[in-house]
């Protein structure tokens, strides 16, 4: 095998990990907001305005999808779309990456 063969597949399995990562850190986040939520977590304080922010910022185009009459199933529903579609989109992209 070549070095060039090599330093390619190594580039792309270096950059599917910063996909994933980057992925799993957008779901993390986002779950940790759903959960601060559902616990009515102190929105006067730092961390929970920080999270809700980068949340809210992540999930913009899922958060207000969804209509149901409880707050609670609008919250898990649209702030969990964003999650799972953060995760498999993330996942799927960096095993493409990973096999070319």
């Amino acid at each position: 095998m070549s070095p060039r063969f090599t330093k390619s597949t190594r580039g792309g399995a270096d950059a599917a990990k910063v996909i994933v990562v980057i992925a799993d850190v957008a779901a993390v986040v986002i779950v940790l907001w759903i959960l601060m939520d559902l616990l009515e977590a102190n929105r006067g304080n730092d961390l929970v305005q920080v999270v809700r922010d980068v949340a809210r910022w992540l999930a913009s185009w899922s958060h207000d999808l969804f209509t149901f009459d409880e707050r609670w199933a609008r919250v898990v529903a649209g702030y969990g779309l964003a999650a799972a579609v953060y995760l498999v989109v993330g996942h799927l992209v960096a095993g493409r990456l990973r096999r070319h």
